[in-house]
């Protein structure tokens, strides 16, 4: 067993650490207060190659392994979970989904540009009626000579009215419920097409989430990413994969709050002595560190069975629901040591607060991993 990490993964480490640190933190605070999405730093980052980081060079992209992935995540994470969230909805569900299901035509004419930062992309499964039982979406796609025609409404979209492409999943036949599920490619400039950007959410505020209306929306009969009945196989694969980030992401978030509260208490005095010194804010400070190796952990060996193609989704599960929820413990832990100064935004203790709560509901809230696991742990389902 070797804890060591690579070369590789070292230097991923090394430079996205840089470019957070110079181009991400100077306007996380100024962005989240302004819900302004940050495309001037996606911009940024496709010319050094982060917004195709884990797709083949043969593609365009990087080739980085699922532990380098993980790790550029965590120090996008460490200073914004909005520019985490537009990256991995990108890579993860919108890209990696080509890759994996689209045709050879497909891949060849999507995924380069995708790589290249030229192309942003987006995927939606949530509708207002349908959440984690995306066995009962509503929308539908009518075949209609050499086209698709999809109408209905979708909702929770991550770059939805940033992005060049969503993947839309959507019925085909409701009799068939889940195996009647497809996976669709919509271009955001298709007519019938339209998204409006959701204003007064709690947290990721710079990260755009949206509502889609598709009304009689046609596409090509070839937009299809793989055949009818794969949606369900194609939003389960992306869930795995965009989970992984989300706890990865979380990580990150969480290394914040500790660094952060470390130089607070070794700065700040109280009673005449260094507010680090009070057993009790060492007691938070410690249970933050060791919550946050042990998701850390959680999340490298996720990443590790990734890379040598064996099961991962239960472990993907405990990292994410672990890490998300070890993280919104900790900001809460964080901002108690900070005092009044933590819940301000002169400090970024607040903003990861709000971030990491969604982070705890997305791609499966915390109670549906539980239920994952346990399922696999007793062999006895919960639900249907």
């Amino acid at each position: 067993m070797n804890f060591d990490l690579t070369e590789e993964q070292l230097m991923v480490r090394t430079m996205v650490k840089d470019f957070a640190e110079k181009e991400i933190a100077p306007t996380a605070r100024e962005d989240d207060v302004n819900e302004a999405f940050p495309r001037e730093i996606i911009n940024k980052m496709a010319p050094l190659g982060l917004m195709g980081a884990p797709i083949p060079q043969e593609y365009g992209g990087m080739g980085l392994d699922w532990g380098a992935y993980g790790i550029m995540i965590e120090e996008l994470g460490y200073q914004s979970q909005a520019v985490c969230s537009t990256v991995r909805a990108h890579i993860s569900l919108g890209a990696q989904s080509i890759l994996q299901w689209g045709s050879d035509e497909m891949k060849q004419k999507y995924v380069p540009d995708m790589a290249a930062g030229k192309i942003l992309s987006g995927f939606v499964t949530t509708e207002p009626n349908v959440g984690s039982d995306i066995a009962s979406i509503e929308c539908m796609a009518v075949e209609d000579g050499d086209s698709w025609v999809l109408n209905g409404t979708k909702t929770w979209c991550t770059n939805g009215s940033q992005a060049d492409y969503v993947i839309v999943i959507a019925q085909t036949d409701k009799e068939k419920k889940g195996r009647g599920l497809g996976a669709f490619l919509v271009p955001t400039d298709a007519k019938g097409y339209s998204a409006h950007a959701m204003h007064g959410k709690m947290g990721l505020r710079a990260s755009d989430s949206s509502e889609i209306a598709l009304e009689d929306c046609r596409i090509p009969k070839e937009n299809i990413i793989g055949k009818v009945g794969d949606g369900f196989k194609v939003a389960m694969s992306a869930f795995d994969r965009t989970r992984y980030c989300v706890a990865a992401g979380a990580v990150g978030a969480l290394q914040m709050c500790v660094d952060a509260s470390a130089k607070y208490v070794n700065d700040r005095s109280q009673f005449g002595r260094q507010l680090g010194t009070f057993q009790l804010v060492q007691e938070m400070i410690a249970e933050m560190r060791v919550e946050c190796e042990a998701a850390r952990l959680l999340v490298y060996r996720a990443g590790y069975l990734k890379d040598q193609k064996k099961p991962d989704t239960i472990a993907t599960s405990m990292a994410k629901w672990y890490a998300t929820e070890a993280a919104f413990k900790g900001a809460n832990n964080a901002i108690q040591v900070h005092g009044s100064y933590g819940y301000t935004n002169e400090y970024p203790l607040e903003r990861i607060l709000r971030d990491v709560k969604a982070c705890t509901i997305l791609e499966g809230t915390s109670q549906m991993h539980k239920l994952i696991i346990g399922r696999d742990t007793t062999g006895l389902a919960a639900f249907g």
